[in-house]
């Protein structure tokens, strides 16, 4: 394992145990592995010469994969920090889960010890527990989180702003695949849940009454407000209460055009008062997370609005 000249590593998703175990273990022996999802199965000629780490799960399709080109690799190894490989060990977990585990880990053993497979595992329990095997301990480290800090962007709304949640969606899909270090956070329910769960860094919090939310604004951490507003007869009766909300957030606001919000907001001054075209939204969320001082600006503007 120490000869790695390229890795890949296999995960259903980003996850703290690639992270903290598997990356810099490989990041120690000087390699710079790709990272790749259950359906990103890399081309056959992309398989030569690399050292392929499962992480906790073999999905049916790579290991058909790997079967049919095992000659290309130059080993193959899963890691746990679990007890994936003992059905007691997990027995009374609820039963979706031990499905998973059965399907994606416990019952891979055999063919993962026909084929030479490494045992990587995340503490001396494991390493015991599996001596038979000779598994590699690997110790967890921490991330280094000192880089950028992440900009958060956020719309907080109601069951009665399902329509605008919905036309925001491709304009947060846009602006997280653009820039790694947003993240957005929105209120909703199942639905809203269910819209956004496959953008990653979104964050869905649970409707909340108004005590409580106005204790959530009080903690610091947002950066962007958004308060989209589409021309629907519901609509036209808002009022423009959200520039308190997100100013009272510590944060400044893209605002839609028109009357409701054209009250208060002074475009470039107090915040961005922008027509309702998705295009323009993205520009303007991109420009704005990447300008400290237009920030800092537009939010002294709002400050003294309150």
């Amino acid at each position: 394992m120490e000869l790695i000249n390229r890795g890949m590593i296999v995960e259903e998703g980003p996850n703290p145990s690639t992270d903290y175990f598997v990356l810099p273990y490989l990041r120690k022996l000087g390699v710079s592995a790709k990272r790749l999802t259950f359906s990103d199965l890399p081309k056959v000629n992309d398989l030569k010469g690399v050292e392929l780490i499962f992480v906790r799960y073999i999905p049916r399709k790579w290991q058909l994969l790997v079967q049919q080109n095992l000659n290309q690799l130059s080993g193959v190894s899963i890691f746990i920090d679990d007890d994936l490989l003992d059905w007691s060990a997990f027995s009374r977990m609820p039963l979706r889960y031990q499905a998973k585990i059965l399907r994606y880990s416990w019952s891979k053993q055999r063919w993962l010890k026909s084929i030479g497979a490494q045992l990587l595992v995340s503490t001396p329990f494991l390493q015991n527990k599996y001596s038979h095997w000779s598994p590699k301990l690997l110790p967890a480290e921490p991330l280094d989180l000192s880089a950028d800090q992440p900009i958060s962007i956020f719309y907080h709304g109601s069951a009665s702003h399902l329509d605008d949640a919905n036309w925001l969606y491709p304009i947060i899909r846009q602006v997280i695949e653009q820039n790694q270090n947003l993240n957005f956070e929105i209120i909703g329910d199942g639905s809203i849940n269910r819209l956004f769960r496959n953008i990653p860094r979104v964050q869905v919090l649970h409707p909340m009454k108004w005590p409580t939310y106005l204790a959530m604004l009080q903690k610091p951490g947002r950066t962007i407000g958004l308060a989209p507003l589409l021309n629907s007869p519901f609509n036209r009766a808002r009022s423009h209460t959200k520039f308190f909300d997100i100013t009272q957030a510590g944060a400044v606001g893209i605002y839609a055009e028109g009357d409701i919000y054209g009250s208060v907001i002074r475009h470039r001054e107090n915040g961005l008062l922008l027509p309702m075209r998705p295009s323009v939204w993205v520009d303007a969320i991109l420009q704005l997370a990447s300008d400290d001082a237009l920030r800092e600006k537009l939010f002294h503007g709002a400050k003294k609005c309150l």
